[in-house]
């Protein structure tokens, strides 16, 4: 008989299956797959079978229009012989896997479309939504690649009160659909619409306290015009600030995407927005909501960037700043979580240092620093970003202007 205090060998239970969240999911089948390669729309890059389709298309069109008939796009004539409309056309055929009927058919649909909604002259109208530009849907600066990038933000809506007054009924939800589609027509009037120049715009959506049930509606209207009649016309689709409901919003609008725009997806947690954008955007040219330096009617002066590695501390020394100038700085690291500050060391050995800001632990949503001091003396300004009580990696960029004394 076992002695009953004798240690008892109890053996290791088989590990429960690991469930994955749905962003995680998605988040690794993102990094599996090959980066979206974008169409060069070079003629003399298609294959044989391509080619034949685009003037398949081209003879379709001619057969159903008419040399005199009014089949424009964007301001280009898509019966002219030449590579603007080329670049038009090849983006149906791409939607479509160029499948020449499909891609008509989707083509006559669209030209349709946009002459029933007057969408030509969308651009140009006053539709009474000041309180929604530069907050819900708004064009600011460009990618890396020269890409116009597209901002939306649906948060406000949780505001029920907001929502009403935007969404009440369906004469309120078609007006701002034509505003949403507003936008995206200002978005394209940046495009070349040529063979290897910029043909496509970025779309950045942050869903930070987007309300799940209440735009289910307006999301899949949007989702559902912009597939049938914008065709190609996003290079990226990048996702910040995704919840742990990402699942349910994707079961929303999955069906209405192609396996094509989904291989476009970037996937964001909360919290690694300034990271994820500055993969793809340089940091003046991220709004500074999302972790970057771009505030309303800034001048977009190139910033440094570098990184943060966990536990460690650096130290940006700007030297060579004469005696009455002001320096001014921005400053950011994508999700702080670390100690700033800043001092003004001068050149002469029996000076003091100064503190400009003291030490101080800045909070994950914190907004760029941007702070100036006029020196009395000549010396050097050091702006120190401390991570050493965190072991993750940051990413971070500053730039700074100095503005010499008008005194003699």
């Amino acid at each position: 008989m076992e002695n009953p205090h004798s240690p008892i060998s109890i053996p290791e239970a088989s590990p429960k299956p690991y469930k994955k969240s749905f962003v995680t999911t998605l988040m690794e089948a993102a990094s599996l797959r090959s980066p979206f390669k974008e169409d060069t729309y070079f003629t003399s890059h298609l294959k044989a079978s391509e080619k034949k389709a685009l003037q398949e298309l081209k003879d379709k069109l001619m057969a159903s229009y008419g040399p005199d008939g009014e089949c424009t796009m964007w301001g280009i004539p898509l019966l002219a012989e030449d590579e603007k409309a080329d670049v038009v056309l090849l983006k149906f055929l791409r939607a479509r896997d160029f499948r020449v009927l499909d891609s008509f058919r989707m083509l006559q649909k669209c030209l349709a479309w946009r002459k029933e909604f007057k969408a030509d002259s969308v651009g140009e109208e006053d539709l009474g939504f000041k309180e929604l530009e530069g907050v819900v849907a708004y064009m600011h600066g460009y990618d890396r690649e020269g890409h116009p990038v597209c901002y939306n933000a649906y948060g406000v809506f949780k505001d029920k009160d907001m929502y009403e007054r935007i969404f009440g009924d369906e004469e309120k939800l078609n007006k701002f659909l034509r505003w949403r589609i507003q936008v995206l027509e200002r978005g394209i009037s940046l495009l070349h619409f040529k063979p290897g120049g910029i043909n496509s715009i970025i779309q950045v959506t942050d869903l930070k306290d987007m309300p799940k049930r209440e735009l289910r509606v307006a999301s899949n209207q949007i989702l559902s015009l912009f597939q049938d009649n914008y065709p190609e016309m996003v290079a990226r689709k990048i996702f910040i600030n995704v919840p742990w409901y990402f699942s349910v919003l994707y079961s929303m609008f999955g069906p209405f995407l192609t396996q094509r725009t989904k291989s476009k997806f970037v996937i964001s947690r909360e919290g690694h927005a300034a990271e994820t954008l500055y993969k793809f955007i340089r940091p003046e040219d991220v709004p500074v909501q999302y972790g970057g330096l771009s505030r309303p009617n800034d001048l977009q002066k190139p910033a440094s960037e570098f990184t943060v590695k966990g536990g460690e501390k650096v130290n940006i020394q700007i030297e060579g700043i004469e005696a009455g100038a002001t320096i001014t700085w921005d400053l950011v690291v994508g999700g702080w979580d670390l100690e700033y500050s800043a001092e003004f060391v001068p050149n002469k050995e029996d000076s003091y240092t100064i503190a400009v800001e003291k030490p101080r632990k800045l909070s994950p949503t914190e907004e760029a620093i941007r702070n100036s001091y006029t020196s009395k003396e000549s010396g050097k300004l050091v702006l120190s970003v401390d991570n050493t009580s965190s072991r993750r990696k940051k990413v971070a960029a500053y730039r700074y202007t100095v503005r010499k004394s008008t005194l003699e």
